[in-house]
Order: structure tokens, then C-alpha cells, then sequence
């Protein structure tokens, strides 16, 4: 934000201010050049359309705040109404009627004003008095027409009107097929249908791999890297790592025994770990990173493009990179038997888990063995044929495995949260059709990498808060406000108390209460509630600590290959490992932080949409052809219309309300159940279930149960 920016808002938020015409604000901030107020309109025009002021009817402007106005991001449904969750801390959502949305339409942000309040249990009520930015530039979804115009039914269900072509240009789609559509008209307040064109045809809707392309389409997610991008990671060869081993500053630690851990089907090794005994019985820790810096230098195609995409996106049939394949599963990825550079960090630690030693080097590595998640947990509950298998390091896995205790031991014991929710992976046949779901919890094998790289991450953040230097944190905020008060009152259902001041709260009163309800059948439910009720972590270039892992200094450094502020970090540290930053250097660092650190925390949220839009895809083909299988599952939500049911495998399902038919059921709202009239039934969360399988829609992405007695 600009001085004149600051000096407006100034103006505007005092107490005394009443709204003025642009002349009226040249006035009071004392601006005569032609230039000036140049600068004054822009920037009054900005402040307007990121939603801080509004310029009413009469010309005058004014701060939004008081003038019962909220700024935030549209909500739809599929029935056309919506709600606005506002961006202002302690709002509760506000309910907007179909004809009142304005012309908006799902994720747009936009300025709604309140028109009705609370009123009972009757939620406040707004209508969209202007749209301040569309985020819904291209949408896909399937073609209804012939070869010059037709409609186009977006897959999104939050999305419910269809968008009308007029012009299919040189595409050429058929009726049926999934296109990727560009708005060229939004719609209006009298609820017409947007307007568009066919950028491009996916493909038949029931073609393999066209849902999926469907999605990484949605969220723009790039399907190829430019020539040039290609053409600078074609030059990379291995004799550059013979050249970089001749650095003076690069250690030869070949002779280091090390190894990767990582899934099966990982391509993109990027962190191997060693491990010596000392003599005081402590351990020497090196954690290895493959030296991505190296080969990717500031401003070339290849660091421009990883800036732009932030993170590399995983999708059950697919990875879209962040790096081309020459570096990510070849040059740059740790790979065993062969040679490659790396940050080494080394890690003194003594027998109670603490650092006592550190440092960091560029070095030149060969990992011994790619060894999987899977088979180091079975070395490490006695499988003799893998034990004999890896001798040379069936010891080590071990003494990891010692030391990785220790270290989460000292951490849940500083207030750690540790949510160990199962992760579910899904198998797809060629075709790319679901023929397994895989559900898992982290073991003794992830326990080790996790920890070694928590212990990485947070070295090396800590080193650089002491080096006051420039520098991309890993923040994750204390919770606090309604969501806090809402825990609370959630929480007294299950009679589970949460001690201690809501404005101070601790992650050790999160992790009393994960003690308390461990190994309970609503262990899950509330571990979910914990987890929504704490803010999303992100990166930032302001270090405010990191709430879930009770950590006051915390970085991602371990994933170069496919995290962008890992590779920015690393060319920090390898930069100031050759000195201070001059004063030059370190503001234009910092001028540039804030902007990356926004960039890629808002990357990362599209990736995790995506990913989790397609494995909820895939679940649901999984189900299809089921109907009519019993299963046993755990109530995950109740609502007004009915209850959600998880199984054991991860896919969720609604019992809707008319598929209980045994009795009459009203929802009580206080208690998050439903509840029978005549023969006082009780279903509420965490309760296990028995239903049945009744239909799959796939185009909702939905599951849908009865109730078995």
C-alpha cells in the first residue's frame, strides 16, 4: 500500500469523518498539483474495488465499516440461493435470496448489504449491492447443442445456471461432450444466464481420464510447460553435477551411508536422511535436500514458471509438476546408486531430543537405497526377509525410529497438536477406474521422515529469525472469535469442558481435549470439529509462530522439487552461507517476500481443492454398482434434511431425512441430532450406523444411504 493509500484511510476511519466528493478529500489532505490528484482518483478507485471504501449514489465516499456493508466471497447452491462468508474476523455468514445475488455467482467477491437482521433463529439476511472481482473465468461442463451454438451445464453444482453459446468458433464440439468455456457476458440482477465461448474440447464425457482433465481445467491448471521452459531443462545434464562438485564449498559425503523413505510410487525424491551414533549416546542427524537451487537460477524460464504454478498438484491418475520431468524425477530427485548434489543439514541431538549442534552445507551425495514407507515398517516390526534384505541398515531404521519418539515425545510435550486422521489412496486400473481404496495411518516409517523434517523446517527458520534476515515463514495463527465460542458450545454436547480462556487459548487445551476422546468412537468427529475450528496455515514473509505445532519459528525447506517456498529459502541460505546480505540485497528480498508468500499460499489452496475434488470423484465411482451392499459406518454430520454417514474406507454418504421412514424426526439444533417424535430415536454424531448403499450420482459427486435397523 502506497503513503497516499494509508493517508486516505486515515482520513476516512476517523471518527469524525463524514462522507466528501474527491474534491472534498483534496482538500482536507491538502493536494494541489494536477498530479496529485491524479493519484488521488486511482487511488481512491483502488481502494474501491478491493472493497475498503465505497463511493455512494451522490459521489461521496465512504469506509465500508458502519454502513451496514460486508465484504466477502459468495457461497452458492444448487437450489440459487447463497451466502457470504465475510472477510471481517467475528462476522457470522449472511443468507442472500436468489433474486437478491445481484448477478453474482459462486467464490465472486463482492460488497452485500444487510437488509434484515437476526431475528430468533431466523439467520440475517443481505442482498449483492456490487461485485468487486469474478473468479469464475472459465467453467467447465458438458455441451448441449449443434455445431454453431447451444448450452453448456456446468459441472460445478454450485454453479446452477447454464451458459448460453452463441458461438462454438473452430471447435466443433458434440452434444455430450466436456468443454472448457470462457464468460464473455456475466449475468445481471435479473438472473440471466451468463454468456460464453468454447475455448476448447476435453473430450467425450465418458471417455478415461476426461473427469480429471475436467477438473485441473477448473482450477487452470497447466496441462504442458512452454518450449522455453523445456528447452532450458533439456540443457541440464549430468556432467553439471561433476562441475558443481568442484565447488570449494561443497562436501564430498558420498561415503555417507543414507537412504530416501517415501511411497511406493513417488518418482520425486527430494530429502534423504543419515544417521550416526556419537559417542555421548546422542545422534548425529543429516537430513539431505536435493540443491534444486543450483540448477534453477533466479529469473530463467524454468524458476519462472515454478514461481508461477507455486507447488506440484497430485491427482489420483496424474502429477501436474512443478518442474519438468528432467529435474523432478531425474537430475534433481535424489535417486539411489547415483550422484547428486544437495543442502545437507546436520543435527547434533542428545538422548532427551535436544539440539545441542547444527550446520549447513551444499554437498555432493549418493543414497544407498529407495526404500518405501511399507518396507521399513515391516523391518521395523521383524520381518526377517527385509531385515536380511537391507542388512546394512535394518540397525539404523531403528535407532530412527528411537530418536523419532524422542523428538515427538518433546514436542507433544511443548503442546504439538498431532491429528492422525487416515489417509486414503486410490487405486485406478488402466482405464483409470477406481478398483481400490487404500485407507492408512502414518507409521513408525512416516513417523521418522515427518519428524526428521519438522526438526529441519524448524531449524532452519529459527536460525534465520536470529539472523534477522529477510525470510518466507510457515505461519499458522491462533485461533479466536466465534469459531472459538462455537467449539465451545459443540464441545458441552459430548460434556467435554475446554478449560482455560477462549482469548488465550493454547494448542495444549486443543491437545487435552484429542487425550480426552482418543480411542472413542467420536474420537474422529471431534478431532474434525478441532481441526475446522483452527485457521489454515499459509506462508508469510511476518513471523507469528505456528499454532498446531506449538513452534514459535517454522519454514518448509525439505521439498524443493515441488514447493516453491522451499526453493526460495534455499537461495537464502545458500546465499547468506557466502555472507551477510547487504543492505541492497535484503530490501529488495524483502519488497519481494510478501508477494510470493501470498501467491503461493493462494496456489496451494487451489491444489488442495483440486485434490480433494478428485478423490472425492473417485470415491464416488468406487461406490457405483454397489447399491444394495450393507455397511457399518460413523455419523460425520447431521443436518435438517438428515445425517451424513463416513465408512470405514473414507467415502460419505447422506441418510436424508425421507429415507427415514420409521418414525417422524425433528432436528435439534442444540444437540446436532435428530431426534424421533414418537419413539424418541436418537441419531447424533459419532453414533455407529448400519445403512445401505441406495444410489450414486456422479455428476453431484454425491452418495446417498437408507438406515438399517
Amino acid at each position: 500500500m502506497t503513503v497516499k493509500k494509508k493517508k486516505i484511510l486515515n482520513l476516512l476511519f476517523q471518527k469524525e469523518y463524514r462522507p466528501v466528493t474527491l474534491q472534498g478529500i483534496q482538500v482536507a489532505l491538502k493536494l494541489t498539483d494536477d498530479r496529485d490528484v491524479q493519484e488521488l482518483y486511482k487511488a481512491l478507485d483502488n481502494l474501491e474495488r478491493e472493497g475498503s471504501i465505497i463511493k455512494t449514489t451522490q459521489g461521496r465516499y465512504a469506509p465500508l465499516r458502519g454502513m451496514g456493508l460486508l465484504v466477502g466471497t459468495i457461497q452458492a447452491h444448487a437450489q440459487g440461493y447463497a451466502f457470504l462468508l465475510p472477510e471481517s474476523p467475528g462476522e457470522s455468514d449472511v443468507f442472500i435470496p436468489p433474486e437478491k445475488k445481484g448477478g453474482a455467482m459462486h467464490k465472486d467477491r463482492v460488497i452485500v448489504r444487510i437488509v434484515k437482521e437476526h431475528r430468533g433463529k431466523q439467520r440475517r439476511e443481505g442482498e449483492v449491492t456490487r461485485i468487486l472481482k469474478r473468479n469464475n473465468g472459465n467453467i467447465v461442463g458438458v455441451f448441449q447443442g449443434n455445431k454453431r451454438s447451444g448450452v453448456v451445464f456446468p459441472d460445478d453444482p454450485h454453479l446452477s445456471q447454464e451458459v448460453n453459446i452463441s458461438s462454438t468458433g473452430s471447435t466443433k464440439p458434440q452434444s455430450g461432450d466436456k468443454v472448457l468455456v470462457k464468460i464473455t457476458r456475466w449475468p445481471d440482477g435479473s438472473n440471466s444466464n451468463p454468456q460464453g465461448t468454447i475455448m476448447e474440447v476435453i473430450g467425450p464425457a465418458d471417455d478415461a481420464g476426461v473427469e480429471i482433465t475436467c477438473i485441473q481445467k477448473k482450477y487452470d491448471l497447466p496441462t504442458g510447460f512452454p518450449s522455453a521452459v523445456l528447452k532450458e531443462a533439456r540443457r541440464l545434464e549430468e556432467k553439471d553435477i561433476e562441475e558443481a562438485a568442484q565447488e570449494v564449498d561443497r562436501r564430498d559425503l558420498r561415503s555417507l551411508p543414507m537412504v530416501t523413505i517415501d511411497d511406493d510410487d513417488a518418482k520425486d525424491l527430494d530429502d534423504a536422511v543419515s544417521l550416526e551414533k556419537l559417542a555421548d549416546g546422542g545422534y548425529r542427524l543429516g537430513v539431505h535436500i536435493a540443491d534444486v537451487s543450483y540448477y534453477v537460477r533466479e529469473g530463467s524460464a524454468l524458476d519462472r514458471e515454478a514461481a508461477k504454478r507455486a507447488t506440484s498438484v497430485y491427482l489420483p491418475d496424474r502429477v501436474v509438476p512443478m518442474f519438468p520431468q528432467q529435474l523432478s524425477n531425474g537430475i534433481c530427485s535424489l535417486n539411489p546408486g547415483e550422484p547428486r548434489l544437495a543442502i545437507s543439514v546436520f543435527m547434533d541431538i542428545n538422548r532427551k531430543g535436544e539440539l545441542e549442534d547444527y550446520s549447513f552445507s551444499p554437498s555432493l551425495i549418493n543414497s544407498n537405497e529407495r526404500m518405501t514407507y511399507e518396507d521399513v515398517n515391516s523391518i521395523l516390526q521383524g520381518d526377517k526377509t527385509l531385515e536380511e534384505k537391507y542388512s546394512d541398515f535394518a540397525a539404523t531404521f531403528r535407532e530412527m525410529y528411537q530418536l523419532a519418539r524422542t523428538l515427538k515425545e518433546k514436542r507433544v510435550k511443548e503442546g504439538a497438536l498431532d491429528f492422525n486422521f487416515p489417509e486414503a489412496k486410490i487405486k485406478l486400473d488402466e482405464d483409470g477406474k477406481p478398483v481400490e481404496i487404500q485407507v492408512r495411518r502414518g507409521g513408525e516409517a512416516e513417523s521418522i521422515i515427518e519428524e526428521f523434517m519438522l526438526q529441519c523446517n524448524m531449524l532452519i527458520a529459527t536460525h534465520f529469525h536470529q539472523k534477522k534476515a529477510p525470510f518466507i515463514y510457515r505461519v499458522h495463527e491462533r485461533p479466536e472469535g466465534d469459531k472459538l465460542s462455537m467449539l465451545r458450545d459443540f464441545l458441552s454436547l459430548f460434556d467435554i469442558k475446554f478449560k482455560g480462556e477462549l482469548n488465550q487459548v493454547s494448542p495444549s487445551q486443543y491437545q487435552q481435549i484429542l487425550k480426552q476422546v482418543e480411542g472413542t468412537t467420536i474420537e474422529r468427529v471431534i478431532s474434525f470439529v478441532l481441526l475446522r475450528s483452527l485457521p489454515q496455515a499459509h506462508y508469510s514473509e511476518v513471523e507469528v509462530g505456528h499454532f498446531g505445532l506449538s513452534a514459535r519459528h517454522y519454514t518448509h525447506f525439505t521439498s524443493p522439487i515441488r514447493r516453491y517456498p522451499d526453493l526460495m529459502v534455499h537461495r537464502i541460505l545458500r546465499t547468506t552461507l557466502k555472507g551477510r546480505l547487504s543492505s541492497a540485497e535484503s530490501r529488495k528480498l524483502a519488497s519481494r517476500l510478501p508477494r510470493i508468500a501470498q501467491h503461493c499460499s493462494e496456489q496451494e489452496r487451489i491444489a488442495i481443492e483440486a485434490e480433494r475434488e478428485s478423490l472425492d470423484l473417485k470415491k464416488t465411482e468406487f461406490m457405483e454398482g454397489k447399491e444394495g451392499i450393507e455397511y457399518t459406518g460413523i455419523i460425520s454430520g447431521v443436518t435438517s434434511f438428515g445425517f451424513f454417514v463416513e465408512l470405514d474406507n473414507t467415502v460419505e454418504g447422506l441418510v436424508h431425512v425421507t429415507r427415514m421412514d420409521d418414525d417422524f424426526y425433528y432436528f435439534d439444533e442444540k444437540r446436532y441430532s435428530l431426534v424421533g417424535e414418537q419413539n424418541g430415536k436418537v441419531y447424533q454424531l459419532g453414533d455407529t450406523v448400519k445403512v445401505r448403499l441406495e444410489k450414486v450420482d456422479k455428476e453431484m459427486r454425491s452418495v446417498y444411504f437408507e438406515p438399517l435397523s
